[in-house]
Parts: C-alpha cells; sequence; structure tokens
C-alpha cells in the first residue's frame, strides 16, 4: 500500500507501530512498512501511544496498523480506513482468514471513513474480486493490496460516503491457537480452506504418522485432504513425500 500511494502522491510521513521483537531470535527490528518509507525517503513517526496525537494532515489512510484510533484523534483528520473484505461481511482482525475459511466465493476491499465502532464507517469505495481455488492468503492479500491502493487513489481527490448495509454483518475474529488445529472429522474441503487461510503466514496444525507437523499446502484426492508441503516441528519445509521417506 505505502509503496503504491507513494509513487502517485506526497506521502508526509508514515505512522506505524514502535519496533518490536521480531522472528525467532526475538530480535528488536522495525515494521515492514518502516523498512518500506526509509528506502523511500520517507519520514517515520512511532508513537508508543496514540492519545493526544496529532495528525498535522487533513486525511491520514490507515491500513493494517493493527490498534484502535483514540476517538478524539479521529476527529482531527478524515481518516480513510483500507479493509480487505465486503464490508459489513468479516468486520474485524482476519478479514481474509475469515473468508477463505468460510469457502466465500469472492471478497474484495472495501475503503470507510473510520469511526469508533470497529469498522463500522460508511463507504467511500467497494470493489470485489473471485476467489479461486488455488488462492491463499498470500495471493488474496497481494491481490487486496494493489486493488486497495487504486479505489484509495479514486477517492482521495472527493472522498464521498454512504452508510454500511444493516444486513450481514459478520465479524472476523482474530487468529487462534484453535484456529490452526486441523479437526480431522470435518470435511475436506473445509480443512482445505483452513489450510489456504492460514498459508503463508501462519500455518496449519495437525498430527501426522505420529509427529507433530504445520501444513503449508495440500489438495483434495479421492474426497480427503492430501497434504502436499509440511514442516515437522523443530524442522524445516519439505514435501509431503520427504516427510514421509523421513518418517520410514
Amino acid at each position: 500500500m505505502l509503496e503504491r500511494l507513494a509513487a502517485k502522491h506526497d506521502v508526509s510521513y508514515l505512522l506505524t507501530r514502535p519496533d518490536r521483537p521480531r522472528g525467532r531470535g526475538r530480535r528488536v527490528g522495525p515494521p515492514p512498512a518502516k523498512e518500506v518509507a526509509e528506502r523511500l525517503g520517507i519520514d517515520v513517526r512511532q508513537p508508543e501511544r496514540l492519545e493526544g496525537f496529532d495528525p498535522g494532515e487533513d486525511v491520514v489512510v490507515l491500513a493494517a496498523y493493527g490498534a484502535l484510533i483514540p476517538e478524539d484523534v479521529l476527529e482531527r483528520a478524515l481518516w480513510l480506513n483500507v479493509h480487505p473484505s465486503l464490508l459489513p461481511r468479516w468486520r474485524g482482525a482476519a478479514p481474509i482468514e475469515r473468508a477463505l475459511m468460510a469457502g466465500d466465493p469472492e471478497t474484495g476491499v472495501t475503503i470507510i471513513k473510520l469511526v469508533p465502532e470497529l469498522d463500522a464507517g460508511p463507504i467511500a469505495a467497494q470493489q470485489a474480486f473471485a476467489l479461486g481455488e488455488d488462492d491463499d492468503f498470500g495471493t488474496v492479500s497481494a491481490r487486496a493490496a494493489e486493488l486497495g491502493a487504486e479505489l484509495v487513489d479514486d477517492v482521495l481527490p472527493n472522498p464521498q460516503f454512504e452508510p454500511q448495509p444493516d444486513e450481514g454483518v459478520t465479524y472476523a475474529e482474530k487468529i487462534g491457537p484453535a484456529d490452526r488445529e486441523l479437526d480431522w472429522s470435518r470435511s475436506a474441503p473445509e480443512l482445505l480452506n483452513q489450510v489456504r487461510a492460514l498459508s503463508p503466514h501462519i500455518g496449519a496444525r495437525a498430527e501426522l504418522q505420529g509427529r507433530r507437523v504445520t501444513i503449508w499446502k495440500a489438495r483434495i484426492e479421492d474426497g480427503k485432504l492430501v497434504p502436499l508441503e509440511v514442516q515437522p516441528d523443530g524442522g524445516r519445509r519439505m514435501d509431503y513425500d520427504a516427510f514421509l521417506r523421513g518418517i520410514r
């Protein structure tokens, strides 16, 4: 989003979260958006808390910030939120994952005015795209980022809003440990949707051949879920055939 908007607009600064421990080594590192901003020569601001924050601009574009914006700060600018779902469906923290898990035939991007209620602001723009059998979180998020930048670009010159419909509201709860566990009593399509929704960033979890593994890719054969790429605990990603050879 930042790269695409910076190519067409004068971005005053990036507002992002403070540096945090990252990766297995837990070394303190910058958010990915900060790395992009520094490469592009864009000023970066990283307040620990936003209480009393003054945007200093008329419009702020919000994308995956990951924290609530205080109401008094919302009143100081027009905050345009880029949300990767067809609101009011899948308000909340994990709209792409939940759409894939539910087997939705389509999703999209909605640009809304940020309001105190979660993802309930009026809509400035919305566009849908189909979800294919091969789509996973990675492909959908990339498509949503591209579309989101295009929609923001259209909205910025003259934002106009319509209220969200009252019907069809659903909530995309944050992904927790239970959401990662595959329940083999569920149907093969449901299991595949779960794998797709959690790849390549989180991973679905299961026990195979007595070993705990993360399943990154799978397909359906003869009505059953067949793993294609797995990662044993403490090991590397590998083809499922290589995993089976190692077990033998």
